[in-house]
């Protein structure tokens, strides 16, 4: 018989943490035993998130004894110093902050603008893409689930830097959901600011960047210590509620000749185990992996110019947030890597 997980979830007030409560609630082995968010103790979780009327679970300020596994949807340095009493006492994490996800503290501190609240845990914890670290994510009990934008070109470029066969200077460009900016009020979430417009931002760095270059620095060379490759990352804002269309850049290296049939051929064999990747024949849209754990992929070859252009697609609070909490929490429990997860895009 297949174990239940008791699992809690801290900070579920945030859209992450509501879209966790949602799938874990259709989840045939996990049992909610708590839920926390400082704000809203005291009132009940359909108080503060309606549609979640099914799941009428009281909201406290702490997580009752019993977790089998937390999963936190704490902002970053809150994230780390609230899970040190759990991780101290042995219980697994699944975290969605950016508080374990990179291998140096330097780099962590130098994007957040803040002093790391338990640097000594960095090494032990594991990247939480199953896509390019299965085995490890089985095996921790500290898992850090990337971040939506860097989920969304990590697994676009992958494949490319994987093979050796790109310039290491790549571009990145995306347009994302307004629900990835949070719950907090701000005039770039404004209806009146962000309907029926496009809005770039973080030009001088976003803080997701560090993410790619480590992990895609990862598959070139097969470790971290390796120099990591350069990613121009610009995201965009766009009047739309889910989702992240990546478009990715790279130039082949000289004397590296690939057609559009060899790509779409490197693409598959890469990502041929990978449950939640779809490698696309056409060119996919946000629309068709709404509410989903997927991401879509379409490798092409600009034959004007010769560069390789890359799209993808995700739900940003799917395989970009909750979903992919979801899928490591499978790996590390046991269970099926698409338990709670099977289903396809809301459409339309």
């Amino acid at each position: 018989m297949t174990r239940t997980t008791n699992a809690g979830i801290l900070n579920v007030t945030g859209y992450a943490g509501a879209e966790l409560a949602r799938l874990l609630y259709g989840h045939p082995h996990v049992n909610i035993v708590g839920v926390t968010g400082r704000s809203a103790a005291g009132k009940r979780l359909p108080e503060i998130f309606p549609h979640l009327f099914a799941l009428d679970l009281p909201i406290a300020e702490s997580l009752p004894e019993g977790c089998d596994l937390v999963f936190s949807a704490l902002p970053h340095a809150a994230a780390a110093e609230q899970l040190l009493p759990y991780i101290e006492a042995g219980i697994p994490i699944v975290d969605v902050s950016a508080d374990f996800r990179l291998k140096d503290v330097a780099a962590y501190e130098a994007a957040y603008k803040t002093t790391h609240p338990a640097p000594h845990l960095i090494r032990q914890a594991v990247f939480g893409m199953p896509e390019l670290h299965k085995n490890d994510v089985r095996d921790t009990r500290l898992c850090a689930v990337p971040g939506c934008h860097a989920s969304g070109v990590i697994l676009a470029l992958a494949p490319l830097f994987a093979t050796g066969m790109i310039e290491p200077a790549v571009v990145a460009d995306t347009k994302t959901g307004l629900s990835g900016a949070g719950r907090a009020l701000g005039l770039n979430v404004h209806f009146s600011e962000a309907d029926e417009n496009v809005a770039p931002y973080a030009l001088d760095g976003h803080r997701h960047v560090p993410e790619m270059t480590q992990e895609l620095g990862f598959v070139a060379h097969g470790d971290y210590a390796s120099p990591a490759p350069a990613v121009t990352f610009v995201p965009h804002y766009t009047p739309m509620t889910r989702g992240i269309l990546s478009t990715c850049y790279a130039d082949l290296r000289p004397g590296d000749a690939l057609d559009r049939a060899g790509l779409m051929e490197l693409y598959r064999e890469f990502y041929k185990d990978a449950l939640f990747v779809h490698v696309s024949e056409t060119p996919p849209a946000t629309k068709a992996v709404a509410g989903t754990n997927f991401c879509a992929v379409h490798p092409s070859i600009n034959l004007q110019t010769g560069k390789v252009v890359v799209t993808s697609a995700l739900d940003n609070l799917g395989k970009g947030a909750a979903g992919a909490m979801v899928q490591c929490m499978n790996l590390m429990r046991g269970y099926h890597e698409d338990a709670g997860l099977r289903t396809l895009g809301l459409f339309p």
